[in-house]
Order: structure tokens, then sequence, then C-alpha cells
């Protein structure tokens, strides 16, 4: 038996939140965060399993995406207005509490909600993004990258360097995705390649190389990768960000020093103590934590801390669904069997 997944838009003064739901309204929400550049259906394989597992399962279009609210200054999206929007959200399904897993941006926004909003945290999952107690900024991670691999004199920052080309150049980096959208979610949307082990990640020469794709050049037209993006997928994918543009979604890159005094703010909450779980990517080599220190931060933050490897690329959760699910249904099980059924 199919399980239906429905769409619903919550709206305060401040935003409108769109996102699928997916399970009995009395269960225990476990709400997915997507990142860049993504959508709610980036948790299309989580969803109906979750949900029939007897959660309410939740995954919203994030500020700046999709069918939720978009707005035109860089600091609309900073991580203290999407907390917001998540703490309404949850507001909205009437439940103290939640589950929160996150991805890519997602993940620093779970994370953040965990230290700001413990209290409204039973547990929080991660894909790829560790726990970054300061803030996740150039700052704080370049000073863990594994200069093996990135030799400072060459690399100064490292696999981060893209993100210094959305600040020193927004509008070419806003450009060159938008040049031909299509071709940006075909380049993007791609399984992990073994082989690229220990080599340096093609975002750390991004200024270098004058662009995302070179000088003022648009993605290349690839073949979609069916490992991990349907024609539907792309199709959807492709009309989001045709009608809003990547100026919101990019924007998340321009906050750095904003979410540093945020969590800074948060200081005396930078320890975790709910149960966490991290799944590492094994071959995401921009976010490299198994050979880097990137994770070192997380680990000596969080005392409830379980930590898998899935054997994809960045893309996980659509990548290798089956090992996520099953990843995230053991920790349930094992750290939370209290939230399977809610009085």
């Amino acid at each position: 038996m199919s399980i239906a997944i429905a769409e619903h838009v919550t709206k305060s003064r401040r935003h409108a939140t769109f996102y699928l739901a997916c399970g009995a309204p009395a269960g225990t929400p476990i709400i997915f965060v997507h990142g860049w550049p993504e959508l709610s259906i980036s948790w299309r394989h989580q969803l109906p399993v979750f949900g029939g597992l007897g959660f309410r399962a939740i995954a919203p279009d994030m500020r700046g995406y999709g069918r939720s609210g978009v707005y035109s200054r860089h600091e609309d999206y900073a991580l203290q207005e999407i907390v917001a929007d998540m703490v309404e959200l949850l507001d909205a399904l009437g439940a103290p509490k939640a589950i929160w897993v996150g991805h890519d941006w997602g993940a620093p926004v779970v994370w953040s909600i965990a230290q700001h909003h413990p209290d409204r945290c039973l547990g929080v999952a991660s894909l790829c993004v560790p726990y970054m107690p300061e803030g996740f900024a150039p700052e704080t991670i370049v000073p863990l990258a594994d200069r093996s691999v990135y030799p400072d004199e060459q690399y100064p920052a490292a696999q981060w360097d893209y993100q210094l080309f959305y600040r020193e150049n927004f509008p070419a980096a806003c450009e060159a995705f938008e040049g031909d959208v299509r071709a940006t979610v075909k380049a993007l949307f791609r399984a992990g390649r073994p082989e690229d082990r220990g080599k340096p990640a093609r975002l750390a020469s991004v200024r270098a190389s004058g662009g995302f794709f070179g000088p003022g050049r648009a993605a290349p037209d690839l073949p979609r990768d069916e490992r991990v993006l349907t024609e539907e997928d792309e199709n959807r994918y492709t009309a989001a960000l045709l009608r809003n543009g990547f100026f919101g979604p990019d924007s998340w890159y321009m906050n750095g020093e904003a979410n540093m005094a945020y969590a800074a703010r948060a200081r005396g909450s930078w320890h975790l103590s709910m149960p966490v779980l991290f799944l590492h990517a094994a071959h995401d080599y921009v976010c490299e934590t198994i050979d880097s220190r990137l994770a070192g931060p997380m680990r000596a933050h969080c005392d409830n801390l379980v930590e898998g490897t899935v054997a994809s690329g960045h893309w996980m959760a659509q990548e290798k669904p089956v090992e996520v699910n099953a990843a995230l249904a053991r920790w349930l099980a094992a750290q939370l069997p209290e939230a399977w059924l809610r009085a």
C-alpha cells in the first residue's frame, strides 16, 4: 500500500512555508530539511518510508526555494531567519518537539535548532555536514582542511574556495547557474566517484578558474545521472529554479559573519545532549569528513553521537535511499524508541 504525500502551506506575518507531509497527523514529526539547490522533493525517498512507520514525515521547501517565501536581500537568508521559519512550522504542526534531519545547508539549520531551541528537539540527524558549534562558515571550516590534499600555498581555502567566490563575485555565481538552469541541475546532481578520493575537489579551484564553469560560462550539458535523478525530478528542480532564480539559494552563502554571531549567542548550548546521528558520505570530497578533521568539533560537543558511513556522494538521500533510510530507522529504534508512537 502506497503512503500518500500531501501538499500544505503554513503562513505567518513574516514567512510562508510550503511543505510535503506524509503519515498520521498524530505521529511524532520527523522534519527533513534540504540544502542547496534542492527542494522538499529531495526527500521523496524518505517521506513515504517514515510516514509508513508511524511518524509525521515533513519536508519543507526552504526559504528562497520552490513555493516558500522568496526575498530580495542577502540578510534575509541568515540562519537566524531560517531557524525561525522552522520553529513556526513546528508550531503550525501543533507539536512541542520534532526529530530534525538535515542535509547540505539543511544541516547547519538543524544544528542551529539544536543549539538555540534544544527544547524543540527530540533528536538531530545530519547527512554530510557535521556540527560546527561556532557556526558553519569558511572561517570555521577552512582550518580543518586536509592539507595533504590541499597544500596551503596552492589551495589557501582548500575545498571551500567556492564559498569565497560567492562573497567576491556573487552576481557572476548566480549568472553561471542561471545561464542554463537545466544543464546546471544535471551537472550538479551526480553520484559519487570512489576513484576521486584523495584528489583535490573541483570546487577548490573556482576562483582560480574564474567561475564555477569557467569565466562567464554556463554549466556544460551533461547526460542526466539516473543514479540520482529521474527525468521527472530534473523537470521539477529545473522549473522551480527557473521560477525563483538562484539569488535566494546562493544568498545562504553570504551570511557567514551573521551566522557565526548567531552561534556565539548560543555558546552556553554548544554542547548537545540529545541523540545525534551523523552519516558520512564516503565519496563526498567537498564535505570530506573521513580523512580530514572536519568531524572533530562535532565529536567533542555531542554527548550521544552515533556515526555511520554511506558509500555515496554528496546527494546521499537520493543516491542511496535504502541505506540512508535503514541508518535512520536503526538510530530511531535504538535511541528514540518512545518517538515511534506519540500519545
